[in-house]
């Protein structure tokens, strides 16, 4: 501002998306909650943060002679909505609207539906225990049910596409129901179709046959599709359900839903899609305007595609955004795994320069390879973190490798404590974001890529983190590219 240079925030009113609005990353594959809060000087239900004090605090010191602020507007009243239990189910699966049928698998958008679940049906042949079914690809959420018991679910982010099967006697029934999460929104992955997007196979030693003659039913997330369910009086189910309840209010306001007590799903509220929920978090509450809401009943409806624990609502007067229940580690090693490089022979290895900017690796010769490995000797700091912003793989011209379906499996450290730098931040296509090992853990680091399809490489290209003194940079390195998975 003192050399009267133009800058942006990111951002300064995030907002909410509502419904199934909220978008997605890729690579890796990352659903957006549906808050936008983004803890922006502006919060979620447009109140002014001590941020935004500071901030226009700040501004008034390069005011032009003769403006000044405007007023902050007053905040719009709050209110709390006591809990009530929602007392009204209807099953998922006894509310089925008629089923298209399809001989072969197709994406969502075929059946002429963009957000939402779709249902998948089939029948099988007989199956013996140990069978894979694999499910190419789920896009984004998959529950897998045999004659109506789930057997496993299956999850994009994690990049989950194959289940084992119990034994089956031919006749039983498959169901597979996806959930749609946030669309990609930039990049070559914005062509992102929904639903099974390719085949549905089951995979022995000796074969893979893929299965055919689907029934496929949309469940769309509009209201008028999910008030006209058969809802009798019962109590919370663990099985995909519709939930309904009314609840009265003397002064309407603005109000914070609290679905701390529910599992995956989406809520409407006066027939307005409020937004998605899942138990994972960080997002534990749904913003509602209370615009929306009116003296007297209102009508809320809930769709958990998972089970709730408690069927119950409350409203709150401030958010909760910051609450994680990961249903899985948020790392990328399992409990006592150590990688085993002993018997494996470097493809590369060298040093790299000090300094901020892209770095550019060659091999002596190309190789074939299905999995890489990083291994960080040391950093050029002499420090213990090591830290990568972005990395790429270079094909035998020395051009990038597509990164749209690599997936991490290992990292020997990952900083998840002090903010979330996964290892997976290496291929997001976001310089500002990165790889960190945790504080305390000793070199060497190492990070392995499965890259999930059969490629040749002749080099990488390393970014270090941006700011002033690179810290975590790697100094001395060695890379391993192979064919098969790496020892652990």
């Amino acid at each position: 501002l003192d050399r009267n240079i133009s800058f942006s925030l990111y951002m300064t009113h995030g907002g909410t998306t509502f419904g199934h609005w909220g978008g997605a990353n890729s690579p890796a594959y990352s659903a957006m909650c549906s808050s936008y809060d983004y803890d922006a000087p502006i919060s979620e239900a447009g109140w002014a943060t001590p941020k935004y004090h500071k901030l226009r605090e700040f501004m008034a010191n390069y005011m032009a002679p003769g403006e000044v602020q405007p007023e902050i507007p007053d905040a719009f009243p709050v209110i709390e909505i006591p809990e009530f239990e929602l007392k009204e189910t209807a099953l998922l699966f006894e509310n089925l609207p008629e089923p298209k049928t399809s001989r072969d698998i197709k994406p969502m958008e075929h059946f002429d539906q963009g957000w939402g679940s779709i249902l998948y049906r089939t029948t099988l042949p007989a199956v013996k225990a140990g069978t894979t079914l694999l499910i190419d690809e789920v896009h984004d959420w998959a529950q897998v049910f045999i004659d109506g018991k789930l057997i496993g679910r299956l999850d994009r982010r994690r990049g989950e596409f194959t289940i084992k099967l119990p034994a089956t006697a031919a006749g039983a029934r498959l169901d597979i129901l996806i959930e749609a999460m946030g669309r990609v929104n930039f990049d070559k992955a914005i062509h992102d179709r929904k639903g099974i997007t390719n085949k549905v196979a089951l995979i022995t030693e000796s074969s893979s046959d893929e299965l055919k003659d689907w029934q496929v039913y949309n469940l769309p997330v509009d209201y008028s599709f999910v008030k006209d369910k058969n809802y009798t009086p019962g109590k919370k189910v663990e099985a995909p359900a519709y939930y309904r309840a009314t609840f009265n209010l003397e002064t309407p306001g603005d109000v914070f839903l609290d679905m701390q007590t529910w599992g995956k799903g989406m809520v409407w509220v006066n027939g307005k899609a409020m937004g998605r929920f899942w138990e994972i978090g960080p997002q534990q509450t749904l913003f509602m305007p209370g615009c929306w809401l009116k003296k007297g009943e209102n009508e809320i409806i809930v769709l958990d595609l998972k089970g709730p624990e408690k069927a119950s609502v409350k409203g709150l007067k401030t958010p909760i955004l910051d609450m994680l229940r990961p249903e899985a580690p948020l790392t990328n090693r399992k409990e006592g795994q150590n990688l085993n490089l002993k018997n494996e022979k470097p493809v590369g290895q060298g040093s790299l320069k000090a300094g901020n900017g892209w770095q550019e690796v060659k091999f002596d010769a190309p190789v074939q390879a299905s999995h890489f490995c990083l291994e960080a000797l040391n950093a050029q700091d002499g420090k213990d973190n090591a830290a990568i912003a972005e990395f790429y793989l270079l094909d035998e011209n020395g051009k990038p490798l597509s990164r749209q379906h690599w997936k991490i499996a290992y990292a020997d450290s990952e900083e998840t404590y002090g903010g979330n730098f996964t290892a997976d931040k290496i291929f997001d296509l976001q310089e500002s974001t990165y790889w960190s090992t945790a504080r305390g853990a000793k070199y060497p680091h190492q990070v392995v890529i499965d890259l999930r399809e059969t490629v040749t490489v002749f080099g990488f290209r390393y970014l270090p983190r941006a700011e002033e003194g690179y810290p975590g940079m790697i100094k001395d390195y060695k890379a391993y590219a192979k064919m098969t998975p790496f020892s652990y």
